[in-house]
């Protein structure tokens, strides 16, 4: 029994979660309608239970977050299909093996944060990711590196995904909502980086943008890696001429090439 436990004068729901798994079996018992209601995983799944569910992915990785003492976090969106330079033969196009130098830059990013935070006790400014391959596990390798703790907020998918090797076991979380994960990425953000990806990464960078832009969220330095990729793929100034974003918003984001340019622009 835990700590928590013995400080509650009722019996723990723990302890009578175990003692219904030892009850005589009779029609009574066996049906579902018998099991406790939090221990009835089927229950829990159930259409009508949506709005718990959502509020049980929120409050499990925060309250394990707090218990680990992660106070703020550094973001990596990128793509899962970028290659380590070592591996970048097996791309499946000849572009991602190109791209394959940023898989480089986001593990050397994340060791040089890593070893900051780690001066200052390594509660700041931890590396958190989507827990999957590509610059995901850049990321949290480079944590690894430096020797210390980092995130990854991995999400059920149909083709993908368990945890890559280097995410941090106590702080290695799985969602079935997507909205509820990206509110973890951002609600300890102290900077958000942003790697060359695919939807995933193009879905997170411009939600993060958008809350930023409509003052839904506070303004923090925001790193987009690999100015040509992003310059070729989105038109930004465009974006601006035609008016449907203001010339300020171009504002909110800065280009970088590699790790020590992006540390500089979080330091200046």
């Amino acid at each position: 029994m835990n700590e928590q436990s013995r400080r509650h004068a009722m019996r723990h729901s723990f302890e009578d979660r175990a003692r219904a798994k030892n009850i005589p079996e009779t029609p009574q018992t066996m049906h579902p309608a018998y099991k406790l209601a939090f221990a009835d995983e089927d229950f829990l799944c159930r259409e009508d239970l949506r709005p718990v569910r959502l509020q049980l992915e929120l409050l499990k990785p925060e309250l394990l977050m707090d218990e680990e003492g992660i106070n703020s976090t550094i973001v990596m969106f990128g793509g899962a299909r970028i290659p380590e330079p070592a591996k970048k033969d097996t791309a499946r196009t000849k572009t991602l093996a190109d791209l394959s130098s940023y898989y480089e830059e986001a593990r050397t990013f994340a060791r040089l944060m890593t070893e900051a935070s780690m001066e200052s006790g390594g509660r700041e400014n931890v590396i958190v990711t989507g827990g999957g391959p590509g610059v995901m596990e850049a990321g949290n390798r480079g944590a690894q590196d430096a020797g210390g703790r980092s995130i990854g907020l991995n999400i059920v998918l149909p083709h993908e995904q368990a945890p890559n090797e280097y995410v941090t076991p106590e702080l290695s979380f799985n969602f079935h909502y997507f909205a509820i994960r990206k509110m973890h990425f951002l609600m300890r953000a102290k900077a958000i980086t942003v790697f060359p990806g695919g939807f995933g990464t193009l879905d997170e960078m411009f939600e993060a943008l958008t809350l930023i832009q409509t003052k839904r969220m506070a303004p923090v330095p925001f790193l987009l890696f690999g100015k040509a990729f992003w310059e070729k793929i989105i038109n930004w100034d465009a974006l601006s001429e035609a008016g449907t974003i203001s010339a300020d918003d171009l504002d909110l984001f800065t280009f970088v090439d590699t790790a020590e340019e992006a540390i500089a622009a979080l330091n200046a």
